[in-house]
């Protein structure tokens, strides 16, 4: 939470409670993410007459400041940011029990290599499958 506080102070932001709340809550996701609804239906059972667009809004600015990630699919998912020292990262999704893993080395240059005189402008990259425990556990059965 003091990471958390000092980047919103760091990028001018008000601490709010709030804000403070919606941090202490999306600070229990950051090995899976969580749906923007679940998040929604917690602000509100705090704060009954919360909009969607104050919700929204604080997301996608704790987003820009590096405090949480997304991820679109079917949905759009959130979750707290697992490495504030190492902002730019990919992840390994497990597709059975939701738990994310950060990837540690970044792939552009391989892609790069094959792009001669193309610009890159961004990337995001996640690998999907069964993390080691849910592996095991079908091999058990």
């Amino acid at each position: 939470m003091e990471k958390a506080i000092e980047i919103l102070k760091k990028n001018n932001y008000k601490i709010t409670k709030q804000r403070t709340d919606l941090i202490d809550f999306l600070r229990k996701f950051t090995v899976q993410y969580v749906s923007i609804n679940d998040i929604a239906d917690y602000m509100r059972s705090l704060y009954p007459g919360m909009s969607n667009n104050t919700i929204y809004r604080n997301l996608k600015e704790f987003a820009d400041i590096g405090l949480v990630e997304y991820q679109e699919k079917d949905k759009t998912l959130v979750k707290y940011q697992c490495d504030f020292s190492h902002r730019h990262h990919h992840h390994f999704v497990c597709k059975n029990c939701g738990k994310v893993t950060e990837l540690k080395a970044c792939p552009i240059e391989f892609f790069a290599d094959q792009l001669p005189g193309y610009t890159i402008e961004g990337h995001a990259i996640e690998v999907y499958g069964l993390c080691a425990d849910c592996t095991k556990k079908l091999e058990n059965k």
